[in-house]
């Protein structure tokens, strides 16, 4: 993926990873356009940066979805970058006497369906580009997971082996698809506490990081990942997969 040029939606872009990574984009001379939720966060970061475009959009929502579609295709007919970043994290007891799927059907709708659906609104202009990219933000606990989170977890899991069949899918098309893998960064995703937990990586730091791949072109597969995360990453394959399971989800 080149990282100036281009006209780049992202969805989630209101906070944490996807507000950064918009910035960042913003700052190298891309066409960025936000979509999320929240207008008044909307409003603050495209007053913020200007020439930023917001874009209200629910992804629950198939009429918000087909709005996104049209608006897109009519504003920004060179759209050629998806970031497909929205998600949600909750903790669940599986154990316990009141459990309930609810937390689990939020997160499957969010982090699974809305990414198919933003992609599924957006791909048909995406392939009529000279080069463009479809990039989804899945996790490091996509390959070992925390198993307090384990709707999170498995969520990310799906989306990596997902990623991996659009991606030959779409190999007679000038379409990159890439599969952003981060690590626990300290963003809100999961509260205001995680933002200040310094076992944490700085979020500017990261998204500095992920910027450095970009440029260098230091994707292999597709999977944007810090080599920090590599043992995690190829835990299975390596033998330590109960090692690194353990230290993740200490008894």
């Amino acid at each position: 993926m080149k990282t100036t040029g281009n006209t780049i939606l992202i969805t989630g872009g209101t906070s944490g990873i996807g507000r950064t990574l918009a910035e960042a984009l913003h700052d190298r001379g891309n066409k960025v356009i936000v979509a999320g939720r929240r207008q008044t966060l909307l409003d603050e970061i495209c007053a913020a940066r200007p020439g930023m475009v917001g874009l209200a959009l629910d992804l629950d929502d198939p009429a918000s979805m087909l709005h996104l579609a049209a608006t897109v295709r009519e504003r920004f007919p060179e759209l050629n970058v998806l970031v497909a970043n929205a998600g949600i994290s909750r903790s669940e007891d599986l154990a316990a006497s009141d459990w309930n799927a609810s937390d689990a059907e939020a997160i499957v709708g969010t982090n699974i369906l809305g990414v198919i659906r933003v992609t599924a609104a957006v791909l048909p202009l995406l392939k009529e580009q000279a080069n463009a990219t479809v990039m989804a933000t899945s996790s490091a606990l996509a390959f070992v997971p925390r198993a307090d989170f384990p709707t999170y977890s498995a969520s990310k899991a799906f989306l990596h082996s997902w990623l991996v069949s659009l991606r030959h899918q779409l190999r007679a098309f000038p379409i990159e698809v890439l599969e952003l893998s981060p690590p626990y960064v300290q963003t809100e995703i999961t509260g205001p506490q995680q933002a200040k937990d310094p076992r944490a990586m700085p979020l500017d730091t990261y998204v500095t990081h992920v910027m450095d791949l970009l440029d260098r072109g230091d994707h292999p597969r597709g999977e944007i990942l810090l080599e920090r995360d590599k043992p995690r990453r190829w835990a299975e394959r390596d033998g330590t997969y109960d090692t690194v399971f353990a230290a993740l989800n200490p008894v």
